[in-house]
């Protein structure tokens, strides 16, 4: 693995719901709002991770069916003990290499994951296979070249003052094309016309200091990874940077953003 990647560690789905799926139901919510797509509609929701986008798809939006994948067998399991609804089903997959039959899906959606995709090419150009005439191909990534996820960014900064090797692992350096203009030309490349891009807002609140440092412990997520491979004093030491950067009294707010996109197929 090389090293820009080397703490993508998703693989845990309870520790991924501290750190981040608390964060993507609330994105989950606004982009099915924003989406708007008719009931009873086969989905598929590629890269599914612990299943926030698909239970939100099921809350939300009436579906015939959905069906999650990820190619992490954690997450698979997680998904699996905590959504139990019929039309529901989740299964280990490739995004590069869907093994989905071709133009068979109403509505195929991505929720966090383009980024982490080695070829994000081959994964558009599936998606855009899978979707039937008239269909939606559609996912969000967070903005990291931009506003981003607060906490994120804060870490990074907080670790890059420790650590000069941190500078590289941000979110921001390693996806600049994480930007609508970068995204449309991804989709364009692939073959998706008629894009449309939308920002979806949201804050994420922090009740303590504690409720903010915790999930970075947990090892899920490339902060969290980064931070659990520093020893205890390097850890300690970014932990007292942190409390002094962003303070230890009282509830933490800190924005995020991420970009959805559209394409009928």
């Amino acid at each position: 693995m090389n090293t820009s990647a080397k703490h993508d560690a998703w693989s845990a789905g309870d520790s991924y719901e501290q750190y981040m799926g608390r964060w993507s139901r609330q994105v989950a919510v606004k982009y099915l709002d924003w989406l708007n797509a008719p009931n009873n509609l086969d989905w598929i929701d590629v890269g599914s991770g612990a299943g926030a986008l698909s239970a939100a798809i099921l809350d939300q939006c009436n579906p015939k069916s959905v069906h999650g994948i990820e190619q992490s067998e954690g997450f698979v399991t997680h998904a699996k003990s905590t959504i139990t609804d019929d039309r529901a089903e989740f299964s280990v997959g490739d995004a590069q290499n869907l093994i989905i039959e071709t133009g068979s899906i109403d509505v195929v959606s991505s929720a966090l994951v383009l980024n982490f995709v080695p070829d994000k090419h081959a994964a558009l150009t599936e998606m855009k296979r899978v979707a039937k005439p008239g269909g939606i191909v559609s996912f969000y990534v967070w903005d990291y070249p931009g506003i981003s996820v607060g906490f994120m960014s804060a870490f990074w900064k907080a670790a890059a003052k420790l650590d000069d090797k941190a500078e590289d692992l941000k979110e921001g350096k390693r996806f600049p094309f994480c930007t609508p203009e970068g995204l449309t030309e991804l989709c364009h490349k692939a073959g998706l016309k008629s894009v449309t891009v939308k920002a979806i807002d949201i804050e994420c609140v922090f009740p303590t200091f504690d409720d903010f440092w915790h999930p970075f412990t947990l090892g899920a997520g490339p902060a969290p990874g980064y931070c659990m491979s520093l020893d205890e004093p390097h850890r300690e030491a970014l932990r007292g940077l942190l409390k002094e950067t962003i303070g230890s009294k009282g509830e933490i707010v800190m924005p995020a953003r991420a970009w959805a996109i559209k394409s009928e197929v």
